[in-house]
């Protein structure tokens, strides 16, 4: 321990997580009740401080695999939140990344463990400190990243119809859009492969199943939905 920047106020420093997940054609977040004070049993984003031994990314990244136990899940970073008031407890200064997820496969045992519930974005109950101001800059994010970037895709099953992916991008841009034009750019994408399997949930004739593939994406410069 050195005796360097003594005459410094120390400022403990933080991350939380907004994870996204998409399912029954909703946006939805992970969020539990905090489980320590300052705020014990308020509505809360996932995380936890920063340790002294890594980076704001590895304490990002490790929060993330104890809530759901996935590695390489598609992560960015939303920004720094350091109001000198946002924690009644302490002077916190937290990093707020945002993730995306597929619903289906996140572990409900975990879920549980951990006391997180999926919430609708559009319902979510009060959250503590600057955590809505948290969860509304990720989504802003994401929806500008969605529109350049197959992010998507991240949020879906590996198979999906073409119904299932335009409620998707109608989900997170909050806007409908023209179904026959949606479809007909989506079929110009050679990175979206029609498979010859049909998935039959939602009528008796059934719908066709694709897949993203992210080699031919890698060889496709000019996406843009």
């Amino acid at each position: 321990m050195t005796t360097f920047y003594q005459e410094f106020q120390k400022v403990f420093l933080s991350v939380d997580c907004i994870i996204f997940g998409f399912d029954d054609n909703k946006l939805k977040i992970l969020i539990g009740r905090r489980n320590l004070d300052p705020g014990r049993g308020e509505w809360s984003l996932y995380g936890g401080f920063v340790r002294h031994n890594e980076s704001v990314d590895d304490a990002a990244h490790r929060t993330l695999y104890e809530l759901t136990g996935m590695r390489n899940i598609y992560m960015r970073q939303v920004g720094a939140f350091g109001k000198v008031d946002r924690d009644p407890g302490e002077r916190v200064v937290s990093i707020a990344y945002y993730a995306l997820i597929n619903v289906k496969d996140y572990e409900d045992t975990l879920r549980e463990e951990h006391g997180v519930e999926w919430v609708d974005i559009q319902k979510i109950p009060h959250l503590y400190s600057d955590h809505q101001e948290m969860v509304n800059k990720a989504r802003r994010l994401m929806k500008e990243k969605i529109r350049t970037e197959p992010i998507g895709f991240r949020l879906l099953p590996n198979l999906f119809t073409l119904t299932q992916l335009q409620r998707l991008y109608e989900t997170v841009n909050g806007e409908e859009v023209d179904k026959r034009n949606f479809r007909k750019r989506i079929k110009e994408m050679d990175f979206i492969e029609k498979t010859e399997l049909i998935d039959k949930t939602g009528s008796k004739r059934g719908a066709f199943l694709y897949r993203f593939n992210r080699r031919a994406y890698a060889e496709d410069p000019n996406f843009k939905l």
